[in-house]
């Protein structure tokens, strides 16, 4: 197979050529319009070489790509030119389109390699560039978004961006495409390089302010969590739940804060409308409702037609925000939803080796939607007319549809008994039906923050519901992490770059609750280790952690997280953590970090308190009294039937610690404390100030439901 670079691209080297041409010698299939009678591919650059999937989606395109690095801007350098900085995710529908319409045109991809140095990024892979430059793209343009499209300097500053271009003049409703686009801003750099190096100057230094961390003040007192309920209380959605808003968003950091907040005050409005917001969103089409798992967003405000991709770290937060609906209403509906939410990521998203992929993408046959929706006549196809009829009753499946002809099916309300023995009958069978359609891609790239996120949803539900088979999957990824993604005490995001702030908290965050859930202690010991890495290679000097370690690159700017998005950030997850991390091990350095961290977001909290909605989980913890509950259990006896009473609980400000008697305890708090009776006894502690042990459910009950609820109200 002959090795070509795309049109007006350079040759390459002999050695170069050579790796590129062994790399898609193992691949038999390519991504790309241009091919050779024989079926390789007619052009191929250097992202062959890269295993991110979303890279090798681009890897035949006639655009010369180069993965993001020193060499690329090397050769911007030594040939005068800007860098076109394109980032994006291999299940983003406008990256697909931006794709087909630009970066497979002959004419703009010859533009593209004749006067700029085309740079690819995969923002999963690579969240600090992504935030840097996404940065630079709100800031000139007032949104943000997916392709993202960033014009460098050689020294990667930004002078233009954007996020998605038609190629043509007039196409999709813009008067100037991106192929007249690129002529410009290549005349702009000839022509008139001091504009553009000024523009660039100043953009960088805007970015890096914005990026800066707010001075630090007092810890955030109870006023930050009623200041977040009045916010939400004012955009609440009385009708469908969530916000007011379209497109609509997974509500999972508010819901979780909510819970608190009724725990911790008695409001039934706050209880009622995460009630509310759980229900709605899992009878919407925002829901698969044949096969699990929640699709990215709404692109309207009743949760019903969705971008249909989805992602892992969605599906995780929106599996703990179910299971803690559940313990908190016993609602058997929020249960089936967690329940079902894991069952699909067995299903469809786990990998060989145990660890998750990522995401799976909205398109399929070139059109978005088209594997998740049906017509009534394919529901009577699959199931026969009657059942087909009933079900399409059930589902709101007209003839004329609610997506391009077709339908995305939802419920009207929870389903009674007879109902949901219709569905469960039913599904197999329209999931059935539908694997026989093309499916979508799946991005089988393994994130370690993303498995965290995972790893603790499988945790978690495993322990409230007692399904044995969740705690193993939990197990397994963490171990497929720990043997792919660190070595010699390094953890990397993927299996060639290195872990981020998310990285390091997500896992560790993870561990903590596969330790409550399992009572082994291997997995704290790795949780305290992802947190020294943490306090010796990621720390702020105000508190707080840098997104990259300190022997991380130099970008642009080192960014703080400070905004709890569609992920919450790797500083809002640690503070939880480590405030757990204290409460398990009775350590007072670990409450000390957290307190700085506080400190450090004290003004955003106190003024923008839902910028930080996965941050105010910490402050009610911190604001709480956190009980301590442990449970020893005789060498051969086993702790199901106080565990029992512990699962059903809502509890956020409880800590728990499965001990077995004789063993070696992996906490002060198990030792000295033994099975009285030869039967399993349960100490309940707050503070150190402990009730007498108890080995009988009932009185085990009584104890729990005096741990306090937190400090006073108001």
């Amino acid at each position: 197979m002959n090795i070509e670079p795309g049109p007006g691209a350079q040759a390459f080297s002999h050695e170069l050529a050579a790796r590129l041409q062994e790399a898609i010698g193992r691949r038999k299939e390519f991504r790309t319009h241009h091919l050779r009678e024989d079926g390789t591919p007619r052009w191929t650059n250097r992202l062959a070489l890269e295993s991110s999937p979303y890279l090798l989606q681009h890897a035949h395109n006639p655009v010369d790509w180069r993965p993001w690095g020193d060499d690329a801007f090397a050769e911007a350098r030594a040939l005068d030119r800007t860098v076109f900085l394109s980032i994006g995710y291999a299940t983003c529908h406008w990256c697909h389109v931006m794709e087909e319409e630009s970066f497979e045109a002959e004419d703009i991809a010859r533009m593209l390699n004749e006067r700029f140095i085309p740079v690819k990024v995969d923002r999963e892979e690579r969240p600090d560039v992504d935030a840097i430059y996404m940065q630079a793209v709100q800031m000139l343009t007032q949104q943000g978004g997916w392709p993202m499209s960033v014009f460098l300097t050689p020294d990667r500053k930004p002078f233009f961006a954007g996020t998605y271009f038609p190629a043509r003049d007039g196409q999709r409703g813009a008067r100037v495409g991106f192929a007249t686009l690129l002529l410009e801003l290549d005349r702009v750099w000839r022509e008139e390089r001091s504009r553009a190096t000024h523009s660039a100057e100043q953009i960088a230094q805007a970015v890096q302010q914005s990026l800066a961390a707010d001075a630090s003040t007092g810890l955030p007192e109870l006023h930050v969590l009623h200041g977040a309920m009045s916010y939400y209380a004012q955009v609440f959605d009385a009708r469908e739940g969530g916000i007011r808003r379209a497109p609509k968003f997974p509500s999972t950091m508010n819901v979780r804060f909510l819970l608190r907040y009724w725990k911790r005050t008695g409001d039934e409005q706050a209880l009622a409308m995460a009630r509310l917001t759980l229900e709605k969103m899992a009878l919407g089409g925002i829901y698969d409702q044949v096969g699990g798992g929640f699709h990215r967003y709404s692109t309207d405000a009743r949760w019903l037609v969705p971008h249909f991709e989805k992602m892992l770290y969605d599906n995780a937060l929106l599996t703990l925000a179910y299971t803690e609906g559940w313990q908190a209403t016993r609602e058997p509906f929020f249960q089936r939803i967690a329940s079902e939410v894991l069952d699909y990521v067995v299903r469809e998203m786990t990998d060989a080796s145990g660890a998750f992929w990522s995401a799976t993408d909205a398109d399929s046959e070139g059109e978005e939607g088209t594997f998740f929706v049906w017509t009534p006549a394919q529901l009577r196809e699959a199931l026969g007319d009657a059942d087909g009829k009933r079900a399409a009753e059930l589902f709101r499946a007209t003839d004329e549809g609610n997506f391009e002809g077709s339908n995305v099916l939802s419920l009207a309300r929870v389903p009674d008994r007879d109902e949901l023995a219709f569905l469960q009958q039913i599904r197999p069978k329209l999931y059935a039906a539908r694997a026989r359609r093309p499916p979508p891609l799946t991005d089988t790239k393994i994130l370690t923050a993303w498995n965290g996120l995972m790893i603790s949803a499988f945790a978690r539900a495993g322990l409230a519901f007692a399904r044995e088979d969740y705690l193993e999957r939990a197990a397994r990824a963490a171990d497929a992490l720990l043997r792919m993604h660190e070595s010699g005490g390094v953890l990397r995001r993927t299996g060639r770059h290195p872990g981020m702030l998310e990285d390091h908290a997500f896992f560790a965050a993870g561990l903590v609750d596969l330790f409550e859930a399992t009572g082994e202690g291997r997995w704290l010991a790795a949780a305290r280790s992802l947190h020294d890495a943490l306090a010796q290679r990621f720390a702020h000097p105000d508190g707080g952690f840098f997104r990259t370690p300190a022997e991380h690159e130099a970008l642009l700017a080192r960014e703080k997280p400070a905004y709890d998005g569609a992920e919450p950030t790797g500083n809002s997850v640690a503070a939880l953590t480590l405030l757990r991390l204290e409460a398990l091990t009775g350590e007072a350095g670990w409450r000390e970090q957290a307190e700085k961290l506080l400190r450090s977001f004290g003004s955003l909290l106190a003024g923008a308190p839902a910028a930080l909605g996965e941050m105010l989980l910490a402050v009610d913890f911190l604001l709480a009294e956190p009980g301590e509950v442990v449970l020893v259990r005789p060498a051969q006896g086993n702790d199901r039937d106080l565990l029992d009473v512990v699962r059903t609980r809502f509890a956020p400000w409880q800590v728990l610690i499965r001990h077995q008697q004789g063993s070696t305890p992996v906490t002060p708090l198990a030792q000295d404390r033994p099975a009285q009776k030869e039967k399993t006894t349960a100490y309940v502690c707050v503070r150190g100030a402990c009730q007498l042990p108890v080995t009988e459910p009932e009185p085990f009950a009584a104890l729990l439901d005096r741990i306090p609820r937190g400090t006073a109200a108001s």
